[in-house]
């Protein structure tokens, strides 16, 4: 079951961007955790939400009642909220659960919000925004950001301001302009921001064998990051797998020779290769 799954999220992850399926991916990343999901039943879950909304659009709906419908229909009737009593549940990083418990973080409510605002024609994009996932689309008069893990509201320049503050501090806030960080992001860089989340909840729980699952799944999406293979390698190296560790150090120093903890990694490689060796 476990190898099929990674197949067909290896392969969602060549496709391009414009045919992946949002959802689909989103769901196979949660078999991982339950084997026996039925990702088309939680598929047809998101195409039933869609239908509740345009059940109670007025006739000749413009972009605006349709939101509000989605908002409304989402957020109030179906009762779909933040978690803010256990924001770092590592549930809250999974589709199904948060469909099933109707609780989650801002990137999976998100996911959700966009695929259901796909199925209604809603030209919803992910915002990557720093601390926070954020939606928007564009309008003549500009874009529009929304929060769907606040019910869909409505983010003023403000609101982001502070956003940025609550995230930076006051004195680091003001170093990027907003009209950078609101660039939309990818679907694959959605996945993998879900899946950061994932694994920074398992390791604060020290559950390192899930969270080195979450890391291969992120680099299945997106193989070339150092980052992910030096974490790996720590994570390795705290289970006492050796050899392991010691090649994912390795191949991190290949990737990124320059990067700031070299030093650092060099010096792991350099105790690693006398444990090893000690294993022989």
């Amino acid at each position: 079951m476990e190898s099929r799954m990674h197949e067909r999220l290896a392969k969602l992850a060549k496709i391009s961007e414009q045919e992946l399926n949002l959802a689909e991916a989103a769901l196979l990343i949660a078999m991982d955790e339950y084997p026996g999901l039925d990702v088309d039943a939680y598929l047809r879950q998101l195409d039933e939400l869609a239908t509740g909304v345009q059940q109670r659009l007025p006739a000749q709906a413009g972009l605006e009642d349709t939101l509000v419908a989605l908002n409304q229909f989402l957020f109030v009737d179906q009762g779909f909220s933040g978690d803010t009593e256990d924001y770092d549940d590592p549930r809250n990083s999974f589709l199904n659960e948060v469909l099933d418990r109707k609780r989650g973080i801002p990137i999976t409510l998100s996911i959700i919000y966009m695929e259901v605002g796909r199925r209604l024609g809603l030209p919803l994009k992910g915002v990557s925004f720093p601390g926070h996932f954020l939606v928007k689309f564009s309008t003549r008069e500009g874009e529009v950001v929304l929060d769907p893990f606040s019910g869909g509201s409505l983010m003023s320049k403000e609101d982001l301001e502070q956003m940025l503050e609550e995230t930076y501090g006051a004195s680091d806030s003001t170093s990027a302009p907003l009209e950078r960080l609101l660039i939309a992001a990818g679907k694959k860089e959605i996945l993998v921001r879900m899946l950061r989340n994932l694994k920074g909840a398992y390791l604060r729980r020290e559950r390192y064998e899930k969270a080195l699952t979450v890391i291969d799944q992120i680099l299945l999406i997106q193989p070339d990051q150092p980052d992910e293979i030096r974490d790996r390698g720590r994570i390795y190296e705290h289970l006492e797998c050796f050899r392991a560790a010691l090649e994912d150090y390795q191949s991190y120093l290949r990737m990124r020779p320059g990067g700031g903890d070299a030093p650092d990694a060099h010096r792991r490689v350099a105790e690693l290769k006398l444990i090893v060796a000690n294993l022989n």
